[in-house]
Order: C-alpha cells, then sequence, then structure tokens
C-alpha cells in the first residue's frame, strides 16, 4: 500500500494539516479505529478505506504506535501516532489538482474541526481512564486534559514551492500568486514571484533578494537619509534590481558607476521589478551615471591601479556568509571586494553593505571581526543598524565602514 501510495503522490501536490495532542490517554490501534469511524470523523464512508487499519511501526504494549488508513483512491491519508508520555500527532493527507476553478477539499476547514473535536474527546476519554482521579468524585482535572495545537494546511508538490527558511531557518510561507519568470542565466537561478502582499519579489539561488515592497532595504543600504549625495561619485557594487540607482539618480550627484555582473538580471528588474527600478535600467547609460555589465573584481582591480577613487561606495553583492568558521570561498569573495572597496574609497569616504539577519549573530560577529582585520595603512571604523525589511520577514542588519585615524579609531 505505501509503496503505491508514495509513488502516486509524488504525482501531484497533496495539502498536509498537522494536528498535536498533549496529555492523551494508553489506547490500542483497533480502539482508536473503532472510535474514529464510529465518531464518523473522516469525511468518508468504511467502505472508502483500506481497511483494517496497519500498525506501521512501534510497539502497541508500550503505548506507541502508528495507524495509518489510507483511502482506496489514494487521494486521502490518515496517520495517528501515539507516543510515550501522552503525545500524539495527526496528519491529514490530501492529493489535490491545481486546476482552474479549484475542486472543493475534502479536508475542509469545518471537516479539521470536526476531527480536532473527536479526537480530542477520545482521548480526554482514554485519559480520564489512565490517570488516576484527583477529586474525590473521581473527575479529572479539566485543566490539565488534553490539549490541541495546529499548524496552518503545507502545500507540498505545488507548481510553486511557497516556503522559504528564514536565516536562522525558520519556516517562511509567502502568499504567491503565480510566477512571473523562471530560468537560469550563466551565473544563477532568476525567479520573479507575483505575491499578494510584497509585489513582485526577486529570487536568485532560491533566496528571496528583493521585493517591490522593500524601499526599506535601498534605503537603509543608502545611509536611511543621512547622506548627502549632493557633488558626490558613487560606486555600486551589483544592485541589478535597480533600486539603488533608482534613488541615488534622484538626488543631485555628480556620477554613479554601477558594475553588475548578470544581464538577465537587468533585463527581469526593466521588465517586472518596475516598482524598484521605475525607468532607472531602461538606459544602461545616461549623463551622470553609466552601468557597466561586468564582473566587478578586474574592473575594481583597475580602479586601484589608477588610483580612482569615489566618495561612496556601496556594496550590494551576496549577505555575509553564514558558518563556523569564516573560512571559504564565499569569505574569500568577501574579504576580497571589502579590500578592493576601500582601496578605492576617499579618504572621506563611506563604505555601505548588506550584513544579514539579525539572529544570525555568530555570522556578522565573524564579520566585524574581517572589519578589524584589514590590512590597510589607517584603521577604519564602522556602525551598523538594524532594519526591518518586509519581504524578508526578520530584521536585517546593514554596515557602514569608513577609513579613521588612529586616534579616533
Amino acid at each position: 500500500i505505501y509503496d503505491t501510495l508514495k509513488c502516486h503522490i509524488s504525482m501531484m501536490p497533496v495539502l498536509q494539516s498537522l494536528l498535536s495532542f498533549h496529555g492523551a490517554g494508553s489506547c490500542s490501534p483497533q480502539d482508536l479505529e473503532t472510535a474514529l469511524l464510529q465518531e464518523g470523523f473522516l469525511p468518508l464512508g468504511r467502505d472508502e478505506l483500506l481497511l483494517p487499519a496497519t500498525v506501521i511501526q512501534g510497539s502497541v504494549s508500550g503505548g506507541c504506535f502508528v495507524l495509518a488508513l489510507t483511502s482506496k483512491d489514494m487521494r486521502v491519508r490518515v496517520t495517528f501516532q501515539l507516543c510515550e508520555g501522552g503525545f500524539a500527532t495527526l496528519d491529514l493527507v490530501e492529493q489535490v489538482h491545481e486546476v482552474w476553478p479549484p475542486k472543493p477539499a475534502i479536508f475542509s476547514q469545518q471537516i479539521i474541526d470536526n476531527i480536532e473535536k473527536s479526537v480530542k474527546t477520545f482521548l480526554q476519554h482514554t485519559s480520564s481512564l489512565s490517570q488516576p482521579s484527583h477529586s474525590p468524585s473521581g473527575g479529572h482535572d479539566q485543566e490539565n486534559g488534553v490539549t490541541v495545537s495546529r499548524l496552518p494546511c503545507l502545500k507540498r508538490g505545488f507548481k510553486v514551492d511557497p516556503y522559504i527558511c528564514t536565516t536562522d531557518n525558520r519556516v517562511i510561507e509567502y502568499d504567491v500568486i503565480r510566477t512571473v519568470c523562471k530560468f537560469h542565466s550563466q551565473f544563477q537561478k532568476i525567479e520573479i514571484w507575483e505575491t499578494a502582499q510584497y509585489g513582485n519579489m526577486l529570487l536568485l539561488d532560491n533566496d528571496v533578494n528583493i521585493a517591490e515592497s522593500d524601499f526599506a532595504y535601498t534605503s537603509a543600504i543608502t545611509g536611511n537619509g543621512r547622506e548627502d549625495f549632493c557633488g558626490k561619485t558613487v560606486l555600486i557594487l551589483g544592485g541589478g534590481d535597480g533600486g539603488i540607482l533608482h534613488e541615488l539618480l534622484k538626488t543631485t550627484v555628480k556620477h554613479v558607476t554601477m558594475i553588475e555582473i548578470d544581464e538577465q538580471v537587468l533585463d527581469c528588474a526593466r521588465k517586472h521589478l518596475r516598482g524598484i527600478c521605475r525607468d532607472s535600467l531602461d538606459s544602461l547609460k545616461g549623463n551622470n551615471y553609466e552601468v557597466l555589465v561586468q564582473d566587478c573584481v578586474p574592473v575594481l582591480e583597475e580602479y586601484v591601479s589608477r588610483g580612482k577613487e569615489f566618495d561612496f561606495v556601496i556594496n550590494d553583492l551576496t549577505a555575509i556568509p553564514i558558518s563556523t568558521k569564516p573560512v571559504g570561498s564565499q569569505w574569500d569573495f568577501l574579504r576580497l571586494i571589502l579590500d578592493l572597496s576601500l582601496k578605492v574609497l576617499a579618504p572621506s569616504g563611506k563604505y555601505y553593505t548588506q550584513g544579514n539577519g539579525y539572529n544570525s549573530t555568530a555570522a556578522l560577529a565573524m564579520y566585524e571581526e574581517q572589519i578589524g582585520r584589514l590590512q590597510l595603512q589607517r584603521p577604519v571604523g564602522f556602525s551598523k543598524e538594524t532594519v526591518c525589511v518586509p519581504s524578508y520577514l526578520e530584521q536585517w542588519v546593514f554596515y557602514c565602514i569608513w577609513k579613521a585615524s588612529s586616534a579616533s579609531s
């Protein structure tokens, strides 16, 4: 049955509802099966289920077992697991078709509510039978009875997987309406989602990069209004969404040079992220700006050899790597960019960059250690700012670094 079910489920998406119960008493799989079917908690009749129910693992005598019920058409699976210590889980899995209009779900919200109530009532009963009395009348303390927790319905196997982890490994479900575009460029996987809350959202290698809602990001990496760009020269590393360039061109900046390696990111932004870049990428060169479609490392090395300097360098390439030690190709690249950027930074200039999520404390600490180890003729100072970026659904840390004298460091 389960080999057949596994093959069948892999061919179409499923909705999975997860419930957990605390304070359950002991019972047998047969008692549970009988009680559940008598209560009519399933939106299916007995003749529609593969019976008898099967204990697929665990020890009944030890009070631990897994009970599985499956519909004959393989569309529905119900798995109940009773563990030691009175903890039980109930998984409701339903295959669905991604068609429009969508078919009504078998496990509707009302059905799941009824299932939760029925299972809780049954487990309350088994708990009261297995627990010693707590009152002269023999009644069970209701406050110490079965409690239930329920996760929202999980969507698995859909054309668009709406789940992405935060930097500290918490799961976020995005309200994706559709995939606008999805392909691999020479350098990375590029994807744009249309979302209900955040507008169009750019993902690079399955990582949320920026959404049309995220002006907070662009503002933070350009100083949050504290900087005067009037008459200044600015170098942007990365920034293919065009948001930083657009904000700078709204000022009386002297000149902006932007270096983006992936031309297809620029093309996608120009077409699908107009809420971020507006018209700033309609042309790659203007009176006071130029976008270079190149690898920034050789360009930076050329600038260093020529002694070229900028009043501001804004690094919008990648976030600080999350690792146990500051080693590996990502950290080597980060150190190289930081070193080259500070070499082309004017003595009174400022270097802005994103850090990582607020809860990525180890990675942030390692980055600050790298700042302290910079091999420059003069020391550097830095400040950091924490900003809530809407589509990230976590606080994000940004850094400002500048050259400083020994006396003021």
